[in-house]
């Protein structure tokens, strides 16, 4: 089996898609909101939003001195697959409670 790539290390977490998908429902928002928003520290929020931007997921906007997110074309598909699948799994019914 080959190697998984850093991409999907990522998505196969809670957090990174939590993020995905509060940017991509709230329109413009700013790091501390979406750190908030995404039960997650401020600086693992930046991380991650640093790595979206290199993959092109994501776009920054500065207004003065706040710099709002935004997601790509492509950033915007990516969130919409993952509400796709999210609303699936939602309707599967594990036969027992899964362990974590």
């Amino acid at each position: 089996m080959a190697m998984k790539s850093e991409l999907e290390l990522l998505f196969l977490r809670k957090k990174p898609v939590r993020l995905l998908l509060n940017i991509k429902t709230g329109g413009r928002k700013y790091v501390s909101v979406l750190a908030k928003e995404t039960d997650c520290t401020y600086s693992h929020t930046v991380k991650l939003l640093d790595f979206f931007k290199e993959v092109g997921i994501v776009e920054f906007e500065k207004k003065g001195r706040i710099k709002y997110v935004k997601l790509s074309q492509e950033g915007m598909d990516l969130a919409t697959d993952f509400e796709s699948v999210l609303r699936k799994f939602a309707k599967l019914k594990p036969k027992a409670p899964v362990k974590k």
